[in-house]
C-alpha cells in the first residue's frame, strides 16, 4: 500500500533512493528529499507492506504528472512490488492527469505496462 513521504521516513526514503543509479551521492538524496518536502508539486511515496519496500516519486506540472523515481529494495526485486506501485499511483493520480514517466523512469514504466501477469502452474 502506498503511504505519503513523512520527516520521519526520511532516512528510509533516502536509503531506497540511493539504489537508484543517479541517486549515489548523499548530497543529491538530500537536496532530492528537500525538493519532496517543498516543492508542492512533488510527491513522494513509500510503499509498505509488512515493512517499507519501495518508493515512488511524482512531479505534476499542469495536467501531466510525472513519474520521476522509483526504487524497491534490492532484497524484494522482482516480486512486482515496482509494478505495483506504479499501478497504485496511477489509479490515484489519473482522475486529475495524465500519469507518465520521465526521461529515466521511462523504461522502467513502459516494462510495468506490456509485462504479462505470471502464469502459476
Amino acid at each position: 500500500m502506498l503511504i505519503r513521504f513523512k520527516k520521519s521516513y526520511e532516512k528510509i526514503a533516502m536509503g531506497l533512493l540511493s539504489f537508484m543509479p543517479e541517486c549515489k551521492e548523499v548530497r543529491k538524496l538530500q537536496d532530492i528529499i528537500n525538493d519532496y518536502e517543498v516543492k508542492e508539486n512533488w510527491h513522494l511515496f513509500l510503499w509498505k507492506e509488512e515493512d517499507i519496500l519501495g518508493t515512488i516519486g511524482v512531479r505534476t506540472e499542469g495536467r501531466k504528472a510525472y513519474i520521476q523515481h522509483v526504487s524497491v529494495s534490492p532484497s524484494h526485486r522482482n516480486l512486482g512490488i515496482g509494478k505495483k506501485m506504479i499501478q497504485s499511483i496511477s489509479s490515484q493520480f489519473e482522475k486529475d492527469y495524465e500519469v507518465l514517466p520521465d526521461e529515466v523512469t521511462e523504461t522502467f514504466v513502459e516494462k510495468c505496462h506490456h509485462e504479462r501477469p505470471s502464469s502459476k502452474v
